[in-house]
């Protein structure tokens, strides 16, 4: 392992940390729904949130038209709804979703658990009303 004081510019670095534990995450209420965990470190550029989506429920079909996603399934199976028919996922699964890409979610009989991953979106801004 090389030495942080080795790497130049190393001492005022940010410094990367384990923000937690999927398993724990999802385990600690196992009736919970919806976002159970979201990043929210500040000064990131990544926005990332840990979804459970109970048994036999589902997330409507949508898309998303700016961002790529990525989705890795952490617990449970079920099916990913694409313009190409279902697919199905299983903890494990690793899935790209290109900005623009209609998808929908349903979960198994043991319910799904993933997580999501994409650019942060710039913050709103406000503006002066334009005089024409």
């Amino acid at each position: 392992m090389t030495d942080p004081e080795e790497i130049p510019g190393a001492a005022d670095a940010p410094v990367a940390r384990v923000l937690g534990n999927t398993e724990s995450i999802t385990a600690a209420d196992p009736a919970s729904t919806g976002a159970l965990w979201r990043l929210a470190e500040p000064g990131r550029q990544l926005d990332a949130n840990l979804i459970r989506v109970p048994p036999r429920g589902s997330i409507d079909a949508h898309a998303e038209p700016d961002l790529d996603v990525l989705l890795l399934v952490v617990a449970g199976d079920g099916t990913l709804g694409s313009a190409v028919g279902p697919c199905p996922v299983e903890s494990g699964s690793l899935v790209w979703l290109p900005h623009g890409s209609v998808r929908s979610v349903t979960a198994g009989e043991s319910g799904l658990s993933y997580v999501t991953v994409h650019r942060r979106r710039p913050g709103m801004q406000i503006r002066g009303r334009s005089r024409a």
